[in-house]
Parts: C-alpha cells; sequence; structure tokens
C-alpha cells in the first residue's frame, strides 16, 4: 500500500441516518455473483463485464423516477457480442435491457437482470448524398449527429430538449419528437431505414435488397405471425379507423399498431414496430435518417399574456401563419427558471396566472423571413399581451443570442422546475397530448386536478400539438405521498382518456409509470393485439419485460426511487444526465450523475452496511481521483450543478493536517518552489536527451507506488523542457495593459521541433506591433492564479495564492486603471472567478476593480485589428479547452486561428483533454480517455497546423495525436511578422 494513500472513511457520510425503503441490500455487496459474472466474463471478455457494488448502482438510475439494481452491467463493442448476450440470455433464461444515455424519464433504461450499455462504442456518424441522408450510431447524441449534419444545411427531424445529452438510438426507440417534430417530422415518418438485431439473434437490415426473403428464411414462424395480425387488424374496419385516429395526435403510448398498416411487408412492419418499442423488440445497431432542410434565418419571440386560455388561444394562429414551433410556459414554470444562467431574474416576481408562448419561424432566406415576420406581426397586433416585468419585450428578435436565451429557458422546464423542488423529494415528469383545440381546457383541467392533489401546478410544452408536459414532486419513501401520487395518475389518466380522447404518453414512450394504464387508452382488443405482438417477435420474453406492457394495475408504484439529501451543490439533481456527454471521465470510470447516484446510495444505507463499505472503497478513484475537475458539467446542467466542485470539496477532506500544511508552505514559498520546478524539468530533459524516457517513467511510476498515485505526477515523453529562466523585458510606461505570463509558461517551454518565440516573447511583440505594448511586472515570479491549489482541494494553500495574486494584481494594473491580460485560459478562469470564495473581505473589494483579461480575447478584439498579416498556414485544427467554454471565448481562438490560416476546423468531438493542469500526469489513462474521440477525428488527416491556448492542455493533445500543438498567439505572432529571419 503506497505511504500516503487515502483513507476511504474520510468520504464516509456523516450524518445520522435511518435505512432508505429502497436501500440495496446487503446481499448486493459483493456484485454479480458466481457464477454469472465468471460465465459473461468467458464469453464476452472480462474487459466487459462490469461487476462491482458501485457498477451496478450508478447504472440503477436513469432521469425516471424508478431505480432499479442490475445483476450485471455489459458493454459491447459489436454485433457479434450483442448476439452472444441474447444467446446467453435465452439458453440461461434471463432478461435483457439496453440503455444508451439514460435520459428516459419513465425507467425504460433500467432493468434487473442484465443490462446492456450501448452508448460507449456505437457511436458514428455518415452522412450520405451530401447531407440528404445520414448513416448514424444509436449511441451517437443528437446533437453531435446535427452538428456533423449542419456543414450540409440539413438536420435530423426529431429534436428533443435533451439532444445535448440522448441518443440517437433512444429516440427512435421511444419515438421522441420534441420542440418541432409533430407527428410529421418524428422517427416513424423520418426514418429511411434501420438494422437491428431481433431477441433471437437475427440482424435485419431494412434496407437490403433481399431482406424480405432473408427474414423469412431465417424466422418463418415470425413472418407469418406478422403477416397475420395485418391481416386481422385490416379485416376490422373499426380497429383500423381507430389506429389511424389516435396517430393524428402525438402518441407514443403502446406498439406502433399503424406499422400493420403502413407496412406491405414483415420487414416494412417491423421497421415501423421498432419505433417505439422501447428496446422490447430488438436491439437498434444503426439508422438511416431522412434529414431535412436546416433553415437558418430564425426569427423569434416570447410573448406573454395574462391567462393560460388566453395564450392558448393564439396557439392556432400563428400554427396558420407558418410557425415551426409554439411553446406554452406557465407562471410557475416561468418563476422557476430563474435559476438558470441568463434567465432574467425579474421572472421571479411574475403573477402566478402569467403564460407565456415561445414562438418561432424559421426561413430559408431573407424573402422567407420578411414574409413569416409580416404574418406573425399581424398575429401579435391582435392579442392582448401583458407586459408583467422590465425584461419583457413582446418582439420578434433576429439576435441569435437572445433567441438562444428563450430555448434555454423552455428546454430547462424539467431540470428548473425540478431543481426547485423539496429537497428529498422524487420527480415524476409527465406528457400527455389532447387535440390542439382542446389545449386551453386541458390545461385548465390539469392544473385544477394538480392543485386538489397537492402538487404544485406547472405546465409546459410544445403547444401547436397539443402536448402538454407536467411535473409532480413527492416522498417516495412516504406511503401517504405514495398513494396520493396514485390517486392523482388514476384521475390524470381517465381525465386525458375520458374527456379528451388524449394521448397517456404523447413522446415520452410508455414506460414503467404509464403500462399499467395502456388498456385504458386503447381498450381491450388494440391493447391484446400488442401483447400477441410481443409474443409473436420476443416468444421467450428476453427483452425488457414489463417496460410498455405489464397487467399489474400498481406497475407504475414498483421501485420509486428516494432521493436521499446530498451535498448542498449536488443536492437539486434530477439525474437527467445531461451532464454525462461533456464529463472527460464517462467512458473510463464515472460521470458526474453517476458519482451523485452512487453518493445518494450511500446516504440510503445505514452507517458501516457492507454496501457502503464497497461504494466507498471504489469511489475515492472512480469518482473523485478520475475527476478531472474541469466543471464542464455545470455549463451543460441546466441549472449549474458544479460536481467538479463536490469532488474538489471530497479531495479536502481527503487531506490530512499535515497534506495541507505542506500544501500552504508551498504557497507560501512558491518562488523557490517555481524555481525548482523548472530546474527539475531542465534537468528531466537532459537526462531524457542522454537515456531517453523510459528511465524517467520508471522512477516516477515507482514513486507513485511508494508515495501515492494522485500526489507523485508521471514522467510523460511528452512534457517539453524548461522555459526561459528571464522573461522579456518591457517597460512599464506607456503600457496598455499588464501581461501576466501564466506559472505553467514560466516553467514549461513550447514544443520541440519549431524554432522561434517563446509565448511570453510572441505576445509581447504582436502587442508591441499592434501599438498597445504590454508590461510584465518583475515580480511575477512566486505568484500564480491559485488554480493548483483550488484544483486539488488544498484550502488553505488556495486561501493564500488566490488573497497574494489579487493583492499583487491590483498593485501592478494601479489600481484596476490597466487590464491584466492572462496568457492561459485556465489562468484566467482562476484569477477572474475561482479565486473569490476564498479573499478576504478587503481583497474582495479590490478584486471587483481588476479587469482579467484572457490573451484570446486581449489579442482577438485589440490586436488583430492593428495587425496585417503577412502569411497564413494552409490549415489549422484547434481545441478549445474547457476553460475558454466557461470564459465563452472560443469564438475569439476560432477568430484568431482563421487569421492565421486558410481552412480552420473545430473538430466535431472537441472536449476537455482532461490534462487538468497535472492530472493528465497523475492518471494519464483519464486523458487518453477523454481526448480518444478528438484524438481520431484529428487524425483522419493532416493541418499544417495545430493551435490552443493553454500549455498543459496542449501537452494532453500532443500525447494524444503526436502533433505538435502551440498557442495560437504564437501562431498570430508568425503570420503578422513583417519578415522572418
Amino acid at each position: 500500500m503506497p505511504l500516503l494513500e487515502p483513507d476511504p472513511e474520510a468520504l464516509r457520510p456523516g450524518t445520522a441516518r435511518e435505512p432508505a425503503p429502497d436501500r440495496v441490500t446487503d446481499r448486493s455487496a459483493g456484485g454479480t455473483p458466481e457464477p454469472l459474472r465468471g460465465e459473461l466474463s468467458a464469453l464476452l471478455g472480462a474487459d466487459k463485464v462490469l461487476w462491482k457494488i458501485s457498477d451496478l448502482v450508478r447504472y440503477a438510475s436513469d432521469a425516471s423516477p424508478y431505480r432499479f439494481l442490475p445483476r450485471v452491467v455489459l458493454v459491447p463493442e459489436d454485433l457479434d457480442d450483442v448476439s452472444a448476450i441474447l444467446s446467453y440470455a435465452h439458453g440461461k433464461g434471463r432478461n435483457v435491457v439496453f440503455r444508451a444515455a439514460g435520459t428516459s424519464l419513465n425507467g425504460q433504461a433500467q432493468g434487473e437482470d442484465i443490462l446492456v450499455d450501448v452508448r460507449r462504442h456505437w457511436t458514428g456518424v455518415e452522412v450520405l448524398d451530401d447531407g440528404a441522408r445520414a448513416r448514424i450510431g444509436p449511441g451517437t447524441t443528437v446533437m453531435r449527429a446535427n452538428i456533423a449534419l449542419a456543414r450540409h444545411g440539413r438536420l435530423l427531424g426529431p429534436d428533443p430538449a435533451s439532444a445535448i445529452a440522448c441518443t440517437v438510438g433512444g429516440v427512435v426507440a421511444n419515438n421522441a419528437s420534441g420542440m418541432t417534430a409533430g407527428i410529421t417530422r418524428n422517427s416513424y415518418r423520418t426514418l429511411a431505414s434501420l438494422t437491428f438485431v431481433l431477441p433471437s439473434g437475427t440482424v435485419v437490415d431494412t434496407a437490403g435488397p433481399a431482406a424480405d426473403e432473408e427474414l423469412a428464411q431465417a424466422e418463418p414462424e415470425l413472418c407469418a405471425g406478422l403477416t397475420e395480425l395485418k391481416a386481422e387488424i385490416e379485416a376490422d374496419e373499426e380497429l383500423t379507423a381507430r389506429i389511424r385516429a389516435k396517430y393524428t395526435i402525438k402518441n407514443t403510448n403502446g406498439y406502433r399498431l399503424d406499422a400493420f398498416l403502413d407496412g406491405a411487408t414483415p420487414v416494412e412492419i417491423l421497421r415501423g414496430l421498432m419505433v417505439g418499442s422501447e428496446g422490447t423488440f430488438g436491439f437498434i445497431s444503426e439508422v438511416v435518417f431522412d434529414t431535412l432542410p436546416l433553415d437558418r434565418r430564425i426569427s423569434s419571440a416570447l410573448l406573454f399574456f395574462p391567462s393560460l386560455t388566453a395564450a392558448a388561444a393564439a396557439v392556432p394562429r400563428f400554427n396558420e401563419a407558418g410557425a415551426i414551433a409554439v411553446e406554452l410556459m406557465d407562471g410557475n414554470t416561468l418563476r422557476a427558471s430563474v435559476s438558470v444562467p441568463g434567465v432574467p431574474a425579474d421572472w421571479a416576481a411574475l403573477p402566478r396566472e402569467s403564460t407565456a408562448l415561445l414562438v418561432e419561424f424559421r426561413a430559408a432566406d431573407e424573402a422567407g423571413q420578411e414574409a413569416f415576420e409580416r404574418a406573425a406581426d399581424a398575429v401579435v397586433a391582435d392579442l392582448d399581451l401583458v407586459v408583467p416585468a422590465v425584461s419583457v419585450t413582446n418582439a420578434f428578435t433576429r439576435d441569435a443570442g437572445t433567441i438562444a436565451g428563450y430555448w434555454k429557458a423552455r428546454k430547462a422546464f424539467v431540470t428548473a422546475v425540478g431543481g426547485s423542488r423539496p429537497s428529498g423529494t422524487t420527480l415524476i415528469t409527465e406528457d400527455f397530448a389532447v387535440p390542439p383545440a382542446r389545449l386551453a381546457d386541458a390545461c385548465e383541467a390539469l392544473l385544477e386536478l394538480q392543485s386538489r392533489h397537492g402538487f404544485d401546478a406547472a405546465v409546459a410544452g410544445h403547444a401547436a400539438h397539443g402536448n402538454l408536459h407536467f411535473l409532480l414532486a413527492f416522498d417516495a419513501a412516504k406511503p401517504a405521498d405514495v398513494e396520493r401520487y396514485d390517486a392523482f395518475m388514476q384521475e390524470f389518466c381517465a381525465l386525458v382518456v375520458d374527456r379528451f380522447d388524449g394521448s397517456l404518453k404523447a413522446e415520452h414512450a410508455t414506460g414503467r409509470n404509464i403500462a399499467p394504464f395502456l388498456e385504458r387508452e386503447w381498450g381491450p382488443r388494440a391493447t391484446e393485439l400488442m401483447w400477441r405482438t410481443k409474443q409473436v417477435i420476443d416468444p421467450a420474453g428476453v427483452l425488457a419485460p414489463r417496460i410498455v406492457l405489464d397487467r399489474d394495475p400498481r406497475a407504475h408504484l414498483r421501485g420509486l426511487k428516494t432521493i436521499p439529501k446530498v451535498e448542498a451543490v449536488a443536492d437539486p439533481c434530477i439525474e437527467c444526465g445531461f451532464c454525462e456527454p461533456t464529463c472527460p471521465s464517462e467512458d473510463l470510470t464515472t460521470t458526474p450523475r453517476q458519482r451523485i447516484v452512487l453518493r445518494r446510495e450511500m446516504m440510503r444505507q445505514v452507517d458501516g452496511s457492507p454496501v457502503e463499505a464497497g461504494l466507498l472503497d471504489a469511489y475515492g478513484y472512480d469518482a473523485v481521483d478520475t475527476c478531472a475537475g474541469d466543471s464542464t458539467c455545470k455549463l451543460a446542467c441546466p441549472v449549474g450543478i458544479d460536481t467538479g466542485a463536490m469532488m474538489k470539496g471530497f479531495r479536502h477532506r481527503r487531506h490530512t493536517p499535515r497534506e495541507e500544511r505542506i500544501a500552504a508552505l508551498t504557497a507560501k514559498h512558491f518562488p523557490v518552489v517555481e524555481a525548482s520546478a523548472r530546474l527539475a524539468v531542465a534537468v528531466a530533459d537532459a537526462v531524457g536527451d542522454r537515456v531517453g524516457d523510459g528511465p524517467l517513467g520508471v522512477m516516477t511510476r515507482l514513486a507513485r507506488k511508494a508515495v501515492r498515485p494522485d500526489l507523485v505526477p508521471e514522467w510523460l515523453p511528452q512534457i517539453p523542457g524548461a522555459a526561459a529562466r528571464r522573461l522579456p523585458r518591457t517597460d512599464r510606461a506607456g503600457a496598455s495593459a499588464v501581461y501576466y505570463p501564466a506559472c505553467v509558461n514560466r516553467i514549461f517551454a513550447g514544443p520541440d521541433g519549431r524554432p522561434g518565440l517563446s509565448l511570453a516573447e510572441a505576445v509581447v511583440a504582436v502587442s508591441g506591433r499592434a501599438g498597445k505594448p504590454v508590461w510584465i511586472p518583475k515580480d511575477v515570479t512566486g505568484t500564480c492564479c491559485a488554480t493548483i491549489w483550488h484544483s486539488k482541494g488544498y484550502d488553505a494553500g488556495n486561501r493564500i495564492m488566490a488573497n497574494r495574486i489579487v493583492e499583487a494584481a491590483w498593485g501592478w494594473t494601479a489600481g484596476g486603471r490597466l487590464p491584466l491580460v492572462v496568457d492561459a485560459s485556465s489562468c484566467t478562469l482562476g484569477i477572474a472567478e475561482e479565486v473569490v470564495p476564498y479573499l478576504s473581505e478587503d481583497n474582495r473589494a479590490l478584486h471587483r476593480e481588476l479587469t482579467v483579461v484572457d490573451s484570446l480575447v486581449w489579442a482577438a478584439e485589440e490586436l488583430l485589428p492593428e495587425l496585417t498579416v503577412f502569411r497564413t498556414a494552409g490549415s489549422a485544427v484547434v481545441h478549445p479547452t474547457c476553460s475558454m467554454e466557461h470564459l465563452g471565448d472560443v469564438g475569439q481562438l476560432r477568430a484568431l486561428a482563421e487569421a492565421c490560416a486558410d481552412e480552420v476546423v473545430v473538430p466535431d468531438d472537441a472536449g476537455c483533454c482532461a490534462f487538468a493542469g497535472d492530472r493528465g500526469m497523475l492518471h494519464k489513462e483519464l486523458t487518453d480517455s477523454a481526448t480518444a474521440k478528438e484524438a481520431a477525428e484529428v487524425g483522419l488527416r493532416d493541418y499544417d497546423a495545430h493551435l490552443s491556448a493553454n500549455r498543459m492542455c496542449e501537452i494532453g493533445m500532443e500525447r494524444a495525436t503526436g502533433k505538435p500543438y502551440r498557442s495560437v498567439l504564437i501562431e498570430l505572432e508568425h503570420a503578422t511578422r513583417p519578415t522572418l529571419r
């Protein structure tokens, strides 16, 4: 055991706890039992079998109110693996559930036996026919697919609010639609073809020219059964008419019986049935979509009405005017969305009866946009709108930033309203549809029902399509609350079906909470046909039992999850999963959602239980050590939950008093530490030149084993040599800004293999060239942005350096009269934002007077307009860092790159590299995993330049790609130098 191995007990919850009714029981503490674990490891390989109790718990939750612990989690890589899993399940009488993003709202992504992760190895987008079609892997997010299609002026039809996280496979399996899809742009209507694996293991490609012949040969009984069902349905005129009527509005409840009417052959019928089947008919391994035009001319307005009734009455008029989206938000929804960054604060005081419509028109050209705007203005002129807050304009706009803000507020409905629920309550998200003409009545009836059953009344939805969403929060640990929820659901289903002849699920698919009410909506005849369809396709009942079909009338009450209180920063989490695609450790250990899920399970346990012990044992590495701390999860989360901050807090809790004292000493004596670090890098570089990097790697790995992997960095061949001891000479007189070279740029040199100026020399040169000289204070040595201590959770050292840098910066900038230009984006973020909580009151006042400017912003906005470009590279690929995302200066990085290169590419899979200062040297496997997709994309072609603006991230990307990344400011200096020497 390493000398300074952290004690897992430091992370044990310190609160007195009663065992939760849904806690994982002690008999599961050992994880997957034998022989199940051994047999699957032998079948697939041990690396594809997740069996620890922490693995099972982190996969037991999704975005729904349900929680089921799988017996084992499998991570297949190809169709052979999937077929082997299904064959094993058949032979052993086991069940299989497929899970991708886990953004499902009704428990579709959970299983009680074999759970199969089909996200990790199932991504990819192939654009076909210049964008007219796209072949997409099921683990690809909708947003990622649309990024690839946007270059061709196309997009997918389905546009769910969870597009940042939900996967294409899940969208098809649930027939999820979204803001604009309605019943004409959803998966059922826009799919060109599917490839899927049936429960028997048979693979079907519906686009294959001999698909029906091959299916008939492989599955004669299935084909006969589907043909028989088709004939039976078509012979019943009343049933046929009912089926057609049910799909005149949005409906994802039950199986798509219209597939029997629309498909002429068994393959065509299966293609339709797979849409919305929620993984109960097979595994969708590939989809080909017919794409739609991406109309880029957008006009939007957020219009406020005095009541729901008034807003609903306006919806048909905007539909007639050609609006592609008309979204409704009631007063409670609007007020709750104030928690979303960028939403006007004065919405918090909106009257309860206020209602807003977000109306959007999209056109291909200016003439089309102007025509839509005239039609929209004519509608608005006849409306009685209100102005309940100063921020309300009630006007259409073309401003992209304003429009994005409107949509951010609308798309955050579930998370914003859910995040403001009482602590400890479970969240149920329901959606239903009624004929659009009945929208106002349905809103009023729903709100009355919510209030009568003691639920906070809130409603939002796709008003253009009669599709409403609402939330229910209750304590699943209290039987009385569960019964209250049940009573509500009974009345709700009666209301939707009997009064409005609506759909109990419009776009979220049946799931566990509506399965018991399926027959209430469809009637016994159609429901029995659905059961028979399941029997024909999956006679052994292998796939996803109880998710679409369930005869238990109380099935919606089984598996409800409690939400125990956790650390304040994470407590509002509703486990939606929006954070997961941005997380650098997503494919290595855990995601932000999973870190919170694991913490909640600890809180469900009694102190000292075997399950808690198993979770604590794994949590240190899986959650704390391999968190990059980049906080991009905060950017993705609609309510800004910063799981990275929680992990930094846990790192602090694991520190001994001695470690904290040592960290504080390094901050106090940082001039010596900095000089020593630069010397150590120089010596290591010299040794590496003589004997190679191998011995250095061996030495540091031995030291890591002896001391602690999270304290001793590993030497990597990509580590550059030492920076020059002296910084460029500058003058304070006449300076336009104070230039602060970050300590990382004072310790490490630039990439090897290209002669030229250092970063500091380049910044000084290009600033002077633009007529805006900068001054480097002589006493910058020994100061730091404090991120070193902040990222590791060393609070005392962080506090020392945070106050030191602010005091120094205030003096250097003459009390804030000059801007402070920082040449590493992570350090800019540190000084501008992250130091603030650790400052004394006096220094907070000084900090408010500072203007901290990232060097990218300085160069793009202050220098570039004054410079002449004399030479450009042919092509450049850029790596935006996570700090740039936080600072909002990715656009400036691109602008500078475009000035220096004829072609600039930002990889579609660009993300945080997870080098995170020195974390890439402490856990190189984290950076390897985080950069894999981006590196693969970069490696598809050659570039003349590889650019970024943070030295450690450049090292991380060089390690990933084998290409020398350098600062875009060095490239800018080279491009604007009048003559080269």
